[in-house]
């Protein structure tokens, strides 16, 4: 299944001006973006803004906004495409969907390796102990 796209209108950018070192570019123009996109009023299927809106992730807001600032580029649309990659990337790992997992019981080998393991460590213990008696 293909996951669903972000679509340009969805998302609302505002240039900003980028933080560090930079020299004298840094201060005179705003290349950096912040990209606003409301999960709840977005086109994403409903499952998928669900586990979107669950993920732990500092950049989704209460409110249900993804905000991504991107400025690692000297480009503004270089930075807005950087940030519209990194918001598909989101959804897309939300749109897959996480397979249950089934309980299983270890094996009667596995069991036995343990049980003779345990039974190796009691002997070595045992060996560091005193023999006062």
């Amino acid at each position: 299944m293909k996951p669903p796209q972000v679509t340009a209108d969805e998302v609302e950018f505002s240039a900003i001006r980028a933080q560090g070192a930079g020299g004298q570019n840094v201060n005179k123009v705003s290349n950096a973006v912040h990209l606003r996109f409301d999960v709840r009023a977005s086109s994403l299927p409903e499952a998928v803004k669900a586990r979107l809106l669950a993920l732990a992730d500092q950049r989704i807001t209460a409110e249900g906004v993804v905000v991504i600032k991107a400025q690692d580029h000297r480009s503004r649309v270089r930075n807005q495409d950087d940030a519209l990659a990194r918001l598909q990337a989101m959804v897309d790992e939300a749109a897959q969907v996480p397979v249950p997992r089934r309980a299983t019981q270890p094996s009667y080998g596995a069991r036995q390796r343990r049980l003779q393991g345990k039974a190796q460590r009691s002997q070595v213990k045992a060996g560091r102990r005193s023999v006062c008696e």
